[in-house]
């Protein structure tokens, strides 16, 4: 992996994380529980969709997380 692959940006609020999926400021319950909004590679806006079951969020570069 190189460092542009590593994950840079925060999964909840799009700003830079340092090295991590989320920054300080978001890591807290309420978050913990909520899929990600923000793609961690190039901070764009995912397409969120939550089923009963779980969630999909799709990054139109970066392809689609499922949890």
């Amino acid at each position: 992996m190189t460092s542009s692959d590593r994950p840079a940006f925060c999964v909840h609020c799009g700003q830079t994380a340092d090295g991590g999926t989320e920054h300080p400021a978001c890591h807290n319950p309420r978050t913990a529980l909520e899929p990600p909004r923000y793609c961690t590679f190039c901070a764009r806006r995912m397409v969120v969709q939550i089923t009963p079951v779980g969630w999909t969020a799709r990054c139109s570069r970066h392809g689609e997380l499922v949890g």
